[in-house]
């Protein structure tokens, strides 16, 4: 596939998507927990963000790059983990991390992913991590990290906004039961708790990330345990009904890491500025999920690589027209409150898309 010349934006990208998909998996995908109001509050609270730009700077040079674990990566940007992908595209899992490696950027193996892990690393070019729901014991856990750090994982990660499984209504009403989606033997993720961070930390040495903190309570209490990454997310609005938007509360979660672990965070992301956006607030690495799953539907790896190479123009526009030449300048200087100029919703960031009306 030429996905240069396929798709010269974003909106056809996710249109093509919603050909290859059914519906099942469509609805899935764009779906969120009973009302959807963290859903949509996601792209609110992003689209509440105006920027504040500077004039007469020399832009004639910008450079998207960034550097993560080690690497240097083409955007601050990695594809977030997400269950599913093998009913997405052929090789799941296996195919992102080829798409990640094409386009230069990190990317999160879910444990609910049919491809093994080890298969997965070996496929990729560029960082990885692996993200665990914890489904056993302690025993259970350790050999996970183990085999992460044998697989050459840069990072290992554990959700800790799963508890409970919420009530994906799209998926109920479908009568969609997710293949992925394996019952847990016992109640070890709801279970988890701090005794837990404090063991693994304890234990392996591997960087640690904790995904799915949304206060600074939270934040100050993982990084006084020496957790070494604060993901700020609210599982992209299917966990918790009525959260906030996640960008929302990245300045207070940044603020009180104070510099004391890395900052990541998702939730709502869409276009380039949305990034920009993201790293003013103080993340340090922004996760795209949905996004890169439309992607992965419409072309495989390369329509993966496709959405980031899009995603970096929108970023080099974005960063030269507020007269900056990269990520060094920017800090929240650079953004202001505004008002939202249209209803919210996990599509209305593509004004030229035109869908029936049940995606939305």
């Amino acid at each position: 596939m030429d996905a240069a010349n396929e798709f010269q934006t974003l909106h056809e990208v996710v249109a093509a998507a919603h050909r290859a998909l059914d519906r099942n998996m469509w609805d899935y995908l764009v779906g969120g927990t009973e009302t959807e109001t963290t859903l949509r509050r996601n792209r609110h609270a992003l689209d509440r963000i105006g920027f504040r730009p500077r004039v007469l700077e020399d832009v004639s040079r910008i450079d998207t790059s960034a550097d993560w674990l080690g690497h240097r990566i083409r955007l601050p940007v990695a594809l977030a983990p997400v269950g599913g992908l093998d009913s997405m595209a052929p090789g799941g899992g296996l195919t992102v991390a080829q798409g990640a490696g094409q386009a230069g950027v990190p990317f999160f193996l879910s444990s609910v992913s049919e491809q093994p892990m080890e298969r997965v690393a070996a496929a990729a070019s560029g960082p990885r991590v692996f993200q665990l729901y914890v489904r056993g014991d302690d025993a259970w856990v350790d050999d996970h990290v183990r085999r992460a750090v044998d697989s050459g994982y840069d990072a290992f990660c554990i959700t800790v906004d799963s508890a409970l499984y919420s009530r994906r209504e799209r998926d109920i009403a479908n009568r969609f039961a997710k293949p992925w989606r394996a019952s847990a033997q016992g109640d070890y993720q709801a279970a988890l708790s701090w005794r837990d961070i404090e063991r693994f930390k304890a234990l392996h040495s591997i960087p640690l990330i904790l995904k799915g903190i949304a206060t600074a309570e939270d934040a100050d209490r993982a990084c006084g345990l020496g957790v070494d990454g604060i993901y700020v997310s609210n599982h992209g609005g299917r966990q918790l009904d009525h959260g906030a938007g996640a960008i929302e509360v990245l300045a207070e979660v940044a603020a009180a890491v104070a510099g004391r672990a890395m900052v990541l965070m998702d939730g709502g992301i869409s276009r380039g500025s949305d990034v920009v956006k993201a790293v003013a607030l103080g993340a340090g690495l922004v996760g795209i999920g949905r996004l890169y799953c439309y992607g992965l539907a419409a072309g495989g790896a390369a329509g993966v690589a496709r959405v980031v190479e899009l995603l970096q123009l929108e970023v080099a526009e974005c960063l030269g027209l507020l007269g900056l030449t990269g990520f060094a300048g920017l800090n929240g200087s650079h953004v202001r409150a505004v008002e939202a100029v249209g209803e919210a919703g996990v599509l209305s960031a593509f004004p030229l898309l035109s869908l029936p009306a049940h995606t939305y």
